[in-house]
């Protein structure tokens, strides 16, 4: 069995999904404003500069800090009642698009993401894909989030639960496929047969051309349920993959 393994956040969607839901949180009272515009700020510099291990942390810090004593109810209820009219309109034509060649070909399909469980689980059951590996946050005896983290699904960690599922599942990794932006999910794109950079970060960028990585350019968000399935067929979809690969392989003969 093939799966394909997306990143969720710069590759199958436009930004950042917790600073995409930041309005909503900040609505509901979970953000201060301050908060909210900091998070913007962050937003930009990563999509300007990339991410690394040591900004991640940080920023993982920084999150679990500010969502100790959130309920856990409350948040998945946030989360279903947004999640349409939040991420629908930042997701890239070009991730659907793969998505229906891999469903078509009959591959299992994850989203992995450093994001919370309570955030990726939805969206992986909006996209109609087979499931998603996220972070656990720990949470107490009522509920609340406790500051803590059960899983972090971020660097080697995501290397490591794709080994642990594709054992699980049966995926052959070897005939597998992973899509990411970040320097970040480097173990992830080296764990699989057919790694591919997404709108890369400088360093991933560096890392795919020394290891002739198929690049990809996503570029046209649009709305899931509004895109006309018609537009771009998923054999073009396989073409354009099948392109970058040759391209890759060639570069890395003439070396």
């Amino acid at each position: 069995m093939r799966a394909a393994f997306f990143d969720l956040d710069k590759t199958v969607i436009a930004k950042s999904s917790m600073v995409a839901l930041g309005p909503e949180f900040h609505a509901r009272g979970f953000l201060h404003r301050r908060t909210l515009i900091r998070a913007a700020l962050v937003q930009m510099f990563f999509m300007r500069f990339g991410a690394n291990e040591e900004r991640l942390t940080k920023i993982r810090e920084t999150t679990l800090k500010i969502t100790r004593g959130w309920d856990r109810d409350e948040v998945r209820a946030l989360v279903a009642e947004t999640l349409t009219h939040v991420f629908e309109p930042l997701i890239y034509e070009e991730a659907l698009d793969l998505i229906d060649f891999h469903r078509a070909r009959g591959d299992e399909i994850w989203l992995v993401s450093m994001s919370p469980r309570e955030i990726v689980e939805p969206f992986a059951e909006l996209l109609g894909i087979t499931g998603a590996i996220a972070s656990r946050a720990c949470v107490d005896a009522n509920g609340k989030f406790t500051g803590e983290m059960e899983f972090l699904a971020q660097g080697d960690n995501k290397a490591v639960a794709i080994r642990e599922l594709a054992e699980l599942r049966g995926i052959d990794l070897t005939q597998s496929y992973a899509y990411s932006d970040s320097v970040t999910d480097a173990p992830m794109l080296f764990a699989v047969g057919h790694p591919y950079a997404v709108n890369p970060d400088r360093q991933l960028g560096r890392i795919a051309h020394e290891q002739s990585w198929p690049i990809l350019s996503f570029t046209h968000p649009v709305l899931a349920h509004d895109r006309s399935r018609s537009h771009t067929p998923y054999f073009i979809s396989a073409l354009v993959i099948t392109v970058a690969a040759v391209l890759g392989r060639l570069r890395l003969r003439s070396r």
